[in-house]
């Protein structure tokens, strides 16, 4: 297996395992949670966590960069292209912003110390990952 095909399944990976995830919370889940006021505390930084519409937002986004990143749609590849490259973009960002201590320019509202902790020391590293691991995925895709 090439370097850039383990690359892609682990981004393709992660980003459905995300996904979903974001799509239990949207059910009112608080997994691996052991109720909201943690979840929200440390999963979102701020007293009042998000609605469902906001958690199935984000499941859609992230179902639809692992689709991007998976080379979808093929007989669209100039679109996967460019889809995939936006993936690593927006990763990109907010790692950078968590780990400058700003996520709360993208997130307004996450600001509590636990999250802000947790976001430098795995959410933000997380995104770095697989905006590399979706750059090198990509980076030899044919057009």
């Amino acid at each position: 297996m090439t370097i850039e095909r383990a690359a892609g399944r682990i981004s393709v990976t992660a980003l459905t395992v995300l996904s979903g995830l974001h799509v239990a919370w949207g059910l009112g889940s608080t997994w691996p949670l052991p109720d909201r006021e943690t979840y929200s505390d440390v999963v979102v930084g701020r007293p009042n966590p998000p609605g469902p519409a906001a958690c199935f937002a984000v499941a859609g986004a992230l179902g639809t960069a692992a689709l991007l990143v998976a080379g979808r749609p093929r007989r669209r590849p100039a679109l996967s292209r460019v889809g995939a490259a936006g993936v690593a973009g927006v990763l990109s960002l907010r790692g950078a912003a968590g780990l400058a201590g700003r996520t709360d320019l993208l997130a307004p509202g996450s600001v509590s110390p636990r999250f802000r902790r947790l976001d430098r020391l795995a959410y933000s590293p997380l995104c770095l990952a697989l905006a590399t691991s979706t750059v090198i995925a990509t980076a030899r895709r044919e057009g």
